[in-house]
């Protein structure tokens, strides 16, 4: 099987920085070797394709042993925004785009995106509140359908 007809499901489960870009990331690599990408938001995942959350992702300070400060710190009230703040900057001299921008790229490169039916009920979330960008809303069992051979990852 050439290069150009694997496929992957990428499964966002997280809404933190730490969490929604490692999908984004892996989402843009496939589609640069020419593979196909699908991307399955879920549960605190939805943040990244929700519009007026999307723009205020945060890095997760408290208990996010990668962070390398006492669980106790990242709990004082601004730390998670100066840690993005932080992260972001670094991000932007690497000229990595912000959550929307990225979205809106692989949309335009051709990855599509779903958000989970189950999550969406659960945070009592509608279609329109979700990025125009988003393809629609699947079951698990839709989900499945789509992944047909496609290797399946979790972020």
């Amino acid at each position: 099987m050439d290069q150009s007809s694997k496929k992957i499901a990428i499964i966002c489960s997280r809404g933190s920085l730490d969490g929604i870009y490692p999908a984004l990331i892996l989402a843009n690599g496939a589609r640069m070797e020419g593979m196909d990408a699908m991307l399955f938001f879920t549960f605190f995942g939805l943040e990244a394709i929700t519009k007026d959350k999307m723009k205020n992702i945060q890095v997760a300070t408290v208990g996010n042993p990668a962070m390398h400060i006492p669980t106790m710190l990242g709990g004082l009230p601004g730390m998670s925004k100066l840690a993005t703040h932080m992260m972001m900057k670094e991000m932007d001299k690497l000229d990595i785009p912000h959550v929307d921008e990225f979205i809106e790229m692989l949309d335009d490169a051709g990855a599509e995106i779903y958000a989970c039916k189950l999550a969406m009920d659960m945070f009592h979330l509608k279609q329109d509140d979700l990025d125009e960008r988003v393809k629609g809303v699947l079951t698990v069992g839709e989900f499945y359908e789509k992944t047909d051979d496609a290797k399946v990852i979790f972020t």
